[in-house]
């Protein structure tokens, strides 16, 4: 077991004013909890939740004697971990176990009896204004409040409407037109965007009617770096997505396909087309056609097409092989022999000239002609469907003059949840146990994450551990907008009993609160020596980490993932942190989000700093929980820092313990290798 050494960390934060409540009220079949945060002058929430459904059965156990196959990506490989001869801390040391004592046996903690609250009008009008809180305390003072409201409105709302109501903005069959077209004005007020309400189906097209704009001079300050000069590029370029608008919110939609022509070039310095996917912010392996024709092996052909036909770099077509003297053409034809010219076709985009490209969705995949003649096929990728694909956007250096799109899909059962979630006993989570368990596993998940919920009941909840209640795992799921999602999340919360609905409005920046919550509840509900978070779209081999935390003594404090060391926040884009969020110049040592491990007494002084409204909190739960753990290892005892990069942040990879970004089809995917011994990454999507 690799220790680490903790470095010293020392922050300016303002003083917390939210307290977290107990856990309440007990309701038949489903966990809800209302977990509140008291602000000075104003209120004190209080919550409800639980109740369990009990489920014999067990699938057998999948071993752990398996090979395993998978790559990662080796631009995400850059996180190098550091163990620097000048940080300073204390030590991690390893305590061994008493004589006497067995290992993964705790003393058991009483749980804590469910009551009934109410928050009343009356409190909430008592509600001072914010100016003496932070941003994030304001934030999470709205989230509260609307989260409230919301909750009210899921009380009042009949669960019977739900099956006639649309949770995914009213989408129903007689809005899934068979065709639509765009303009140019139009499709520019939109955004560069088309909505396409149920997606494509096989045979659905797409036309787009455009021209590429000239190149202009961009800068790249890493050729300066490289050449001499001023690392001033031409650039011309344009991309057509098709996206996942409706897959989730409050995130990026997953880009089912991103076609990009390149018509300067890259790096290459030959002009391309370049194919790819993008899940949760995290891209494939690109295809590039550069002009080089691709193999025509069955097992490279889509539908029978290539995936890269072959072009010429410069703006001549030439119907003539050139290696054939007009001699020797001329005789053949006398002597009557078939002639079969080569053609060699230019690269079909320039600049300043119209193109028409047609994209169809085929049976195995997409297919791009462009002027009528095919120029490249992408295979479609697990994970990915086409239904999915609801929107198309098309940005870059190219002005657009018209799109139609024709054959489209007319139904789209999966946009509803009554079709995701199945709704069967074989599902159901087990009831919280009385006894002792091994590990409690707390899975955050965003309101509408109905289809990724459900794939993790059907794989890896389905671990003889669990099943047996050997190991407890619970998600933990905030409140969305719409009362029609959260009628949904609460008859599928009732149900299958292992979701815990927390009070507030749901954004990103607030899943900090979800992980205090997960804290909480497996210190306050049941009996367990170690606490593991991950995401639902991670993918949890039970048995490894069960493996890895028996190796472990009861006696000493522990924090396992995938840790970083001396990590810089991002000043500027989409996750930038400001200096007021956080002053200091390097984050806490922190194991990635996608999956970690406390230990019980760590997330016991996580609770008990919160009720005390001393807990520093910070929009990053996988950084608030390193500066969590380095509080602990500097005022209590010593922590052992474990590191493994098999808590894979990126992807799966080679003896995965955690495999991250996992799409419900390669969750169910890899659980099937599992259960046939295989244990193989599902890598492409």
């Amino acid at each position: 077991m690799k220790r680490v050494k903790s470095e010293s960390f020392r922050g300016v934060y303002s003083p917390r004013r939210f307290k977290l409540s107990h856990l309440l009220l007990a309701t038949a079949g489903f966990y809800l909890v209302f977990l509140a945060f008291k602000f000075p002058h104003f209120i004190e929430m209080v919550a409800m939740l639980s109740g369990d459904t009990g489920l014999d059965g067990a699938l057998r156990d999948a071993g752990e004697d398996v090979s395993l196959s998978g790559s990662l990506r080796s631009d995400m490989l850059g996180r190098k971990l550091e163990d620097e001869e000048s940080q300073h801390g204390p030590a991690s040391t390893t305590q061994k176990v008493p004589p006497g004592e067995k290992k993964n046996e705790s003393k058991r903690v009483q749980q804590v009896p469910f009551r009934y609250g109410r928050i009343s009008g009356e409190i909430m009008r008592r509600r001072n204004r914010t100016k003496h809180m932070s941003p994030f305390e304001k934030m999470a003072d709205e989230a509260w409040m609307l989260g409230s409201k919301a909750w009210e409105d899921v009380d009042k709302f009949k669960v019977e409407n739900i099956e006639e109501s649309s949770v995914n903005e009213g989408v129903v069959e007689s809005s899934c037109p068979s065709q639509i077209s765009m303009n140019g004005d139009d499709l520019s007020k939109a955004n560069g965007i088309m909505l396409l309400p149920c997606g494509l189906a096989a045979g659905s097209s797409i036309t787009i009617l455009g021209t590429p704009q000239y190149a202009h001079e961009e800068s790249v300050p890493q050729r300066s770096r490289f050449t001499r000069g001023d690392g001033m590029v031409l650039v011309s370029q344009f991309m057509v997505e098709l996206q996942g608008l409706k897959t989730g919110d409050g995130e990026y939609p997953p880009k089912i396909l991103h076609l990009n022509p390149r018509i300067k070039g890259d790096w290459s310095h030959r002009p391309v087309i370049e194919h790819n996917t993008c899940y949760r912010m995290q891209w494939g392996v690109a295809q590039r056609c550069d002009g080089t024709p691709s193999k025509k092996d069955a097992d490279m052909l889509v539908d029978g097409f290539r995936r890269c036909e072959k072009w010429t770099k410069n703006d001549n077509t030439d119907m003539v092989d050139s290696k054939e003297s007009k001699t020797t053409s001329w005789f053949k034809r006398f002597i009557g022999r078939e002639q079969k010219p080569e053609v060699t076709w230019s690269f079909p985009f320039a600049e300043g000239r119209v193109f028409v490209l047609t994209l169809r969705a085929g049976i195995d995949g997409f297919h791009i002609n462009i002027g009528g003649r095919h120029v490249t096929s992408f295979p479609y990728r697990p994970g990915f469907t086409i239904e999915d694909a609801t929107g198309l956007a098309i940005t870059g250096d190219v002005d657009i003059h018209s799109v139609y799109a024709t054959s489209l899909a007319t139904s789209h059962p999966s946009l509803s949840p009554q079709q995701t979630i199945e709704f069967s006993s074989e599902w159901k989570a087990p009831p919280l146990p009385s006894t002792p368990l091994r590990l409690f596993i707390g899975v955050l998940s965003a309101t509408k994450h109905f289809s990724e919920r459900m794939a993790v009941r059907k794989t890896w909840m389905q671990h003889p551990s669990i099943k047996s209640s050997d190991v407890v795992a619970r998600f933990f799921v905030a409140l969305h907008p719409r009362k029609e999602v959260n009628a949904m999340l609460k008859k599928e919360a009732e149900y299958f009993g292992d979701i815990v609905i927390l009070p507030f409005m749901d954004r990103y920046e607030l899943v900090v609160l979800k992980t205090i919550a997960i804290c909480e509840f497996g210190v306050q509900n049941v009996t367990a020596p170690y606490i593991m978070k991950c995401d639902d779209d991670t993918f949890v081999r039970v048995e490894s980490i069960l493996k890895q935390i028996d190796g472990i003594s009861l006696e000493q404090s522990l924090y396992m993932g995938n840790l970083n060391l001396r990590h810089r926040p991002l000043r500027t884009g989409k996750w930038a942190v400001t200096w007021e969020e956080w002053p200091e110049s390097i984050y806490p040592p922190y194991a990635n989000g996608p999956g970690y491990i406390i230990s019980s007494n760590i997330a016991k002084y996580i609770v008990s700093q919160n009720s005390k409204q001393k807990l520093r909190l910070f929009k990053m739960e996988d950084v608030s929980m390193g500066m969590w753990v380095e509080q602990f290892n500097t005022t209590m005892q010593p922590v052992e820092y474990s590191h493994s990069w098999k808590f894979c942040q990126y992807g799966c990879t080679l003896n995965y313990y955690t495999a991250h970004y996992q799409s419900p089809s390669q969750m169910i995917c890899l659980w099937n290798n599992l259960l046939k011994g295989r244990a193989q990454c599902c890598n492409f999507r």
